[in-house]
Parts: C-alpha cells; structure tokens; sequence
C-alpha cells in the first residue's frame, strides 16, 4: 500500500517542485505559465479525454455512471453548500462565496488527476477527469459568475447583469471549450458503436500523454510567483477542500454501500486540490485574492499528505 501511494503521489511533488525552481530561477513567469496550461486545456487534456474515453469498452463506461453522479454531488453540491455557509452564516459578501464554493468544490481535475488516477484507476480514470473537466464548466463556472457579475457594477451605468444571460453566455462559451465538447463527443461516438482505431490512437495520445506532467510544471510556476499567507479563512477552505468534502462523501457513500472501488475514485478525485480558476476569477473580479492564491498553494501542497490518505482509507 506504502509504495502505491508513493508511486502514485511522487510525481506530483518531483514536479511541482521543479515547477516552483523554475519560478525562482525566473526561467518561467506566471504569464508564460499561463500558456503552458492553454496548451494543456486547448489541445493535450482534450485529446487525451477523447482517446482514453472512445478507447474504453462501453461496459465499462455504464457500469460507472455512479461515478459521474458521485462527482457530481460532491462538486455541484458542495458548490451550493459552500456559498450557503459562508453567505449566511459567515456573513461574506457574495462574490467572495462564490470564490470559496470553487476554491472547496472545485478540485483541479484535468491537472493533478491525470497523473494520480490514471496510475491508481487506470480504466475508469479518464471518466472522472472527464466528469471533472465537465461538471466545473457547465455547473460551477456559470453559478459562480451568477454571483461575481452580479456582485459587480457592469459599465458606468452601474446596472446589474440579467443572471440568465450570465448563465446562458457562460454555458455556450463551455461548450466551445475542447476540454468539454471533445469527451461529450467520444461518448457519443462511443455509443454509436465506433472505437479508436489503433492506428490513431498513438497519434492522440503522444501529446496527451504531457497533459499531467505540463500541467503540474505550471502550476509549480505560478505557485511560487502567489504572495502566500496563513489566515483562519485559508485553514479553514483548506481542511474542507482537503478533507471535509471528500471525506463526508466518503462516508454517505460507505452508508449507502457503493461499491469500494467506486468510492475510492470518488473520494480521492474530490480529494485533489484547489483548481486555479478560483485564483483567476479572485484577480478578475477584484476580492479575496490573497485568501484564493494561499488556499491554492496550501491546498496543492498538502494535498500530498491528505490524498495519501484517502488513498490509503480506500
């Protein structure tokens, strides 16, 4: 179990760190870092999610829908719980509730998961990076645009934006995205009987093989480049990004007896680390800047020490 762990948790830290050298080497900016993760969410994750989804029996597919929904609970819900909490028993104001609902329901999928679920569940791990990557665009992302346009005057007029347009708009430039249209599409495909020839699969997999690895490189750049601080706000996303919400999904799922192997993708996927959409909207829509890129840094840092965990616990 020790060495499971280790093999599957050491690449994150070898290459986070060499992410955080190359910041304070100033071999890579944020802004260049910036680009290596459009290169990730553009062309690597994509086709990589596109071949690993069409390339899996559809048996297999089916047979973990739960997961999706799982996922979906811990991300969707956690999201709405969240922004509750902090709206109406901390008092936050409503663009810094919809911050923490992403900074805690939000883990950061397309780029910690590639690496640690692909080696712990290799056949069902693009099905919930693809779960993620999804449910973070289609759900997460236009809720908390709700509350951060909302929240903020629109133009000298000082009016506020329709929420429907700001849900509609957020959800038709997802669907844009590869990152959502192109595991859409691989099921589809898949459903329609087809399969990935092998001939091609090589072809897709050669640059979306890199998605973990750049990705993680980047993540390390931009870390560094955070002014970081330790308040009570950021333990507390921390804890909760890191070990509350998976673990009380865990736990409904162990009542209602889902399956183990099923509960062990659930609970270590929710248990990957803050996404860094989170910082980006923070910066975007001026609050909680501070509070989001320390709850990033130490959510992606300790994840090393909580994901053990939960990989350990299931």
């Amino acid at each position: 179990m020790l060495e499971t762990i280790i093999m599957a948790l050491l690449p994150i830290v070898v290459t986070l760190l060499l992410g955080l050298l190359a910041g304070w080497r100033h071999d890579f900016s944020q802004d260049q870092a910036s680009v290596l993760n459009r290169m990730v969410m553009l062309y690597a994750l994509p086709m990589l999610l596109f071949a690993g989804i069409l390339g899996t029996p559809l048996e297999e597919v089916l047979k973990n829908a739960q997961v999706f929904l799982w996922i979906a609970i811990g991300m969707a819900g956690g999201f709405v719980l969240v922004f509750l909490i902090s709206r109406f028993v901390f008092r936050s104001d409503v663009k810094l509730a919809a911050l923490r609902g992403l900074a805690i329901a939000g883990p950061a999928v397309p780029f910690v998961g590639t690496p640690v679920l692909g080696m712990l569940f290799p056949v069902e791990a693009d099905l919930a990076i693809a779960a993620g990557s999804i449910l973070m665009n289609l759900v997460q992302v236009p809720l908390a645009l709700v509350f951060l346009v909302g929240g903020s005057d629109s133009g000298s007029s000082g009016q506020k934006k329709n929420p429907a347009a700001i849900v509609f708009g957020s959800i038709a430039n997802a669907v844009k995205q590869p990152v959502v249209w192109a595991p859409v599409l691989a099921f589809v495909l898949l459903l329609a009987g087809l399969d990935m020839p092998k001939v091609l699969k090589g072809s897709f997999l050669l640059l979306g093989q890199a998605t973990g690895g750049v990705a993680l490189f980047a993540v390390g750049a931009v870390l560094f480049a955070q002014k970081v601080s330790v308040s009570l706000p950021v333990i507390v996303n921390v804890i909760c990004k890191n070990i509350l919400l998976p673990g009380l999904i865990l736990l409904v799922m162990i009542w209602l007896a889902v399956p183990g192997a099923e509960r062990g993708l659930v609970a270590v996927t929710l248990a990957i680390p803050t996404a860094s959409i989170a910082v980006i909207f923070a910066v975007e829509y001026k609050s909680g800047e501070q509070e989001m890129a320390s709850t990033l840094f130490w959510s992606t840092i300790l994840s090393v020490i909580t994901m053990g965990g939960f990989i350990w616990l299931t």
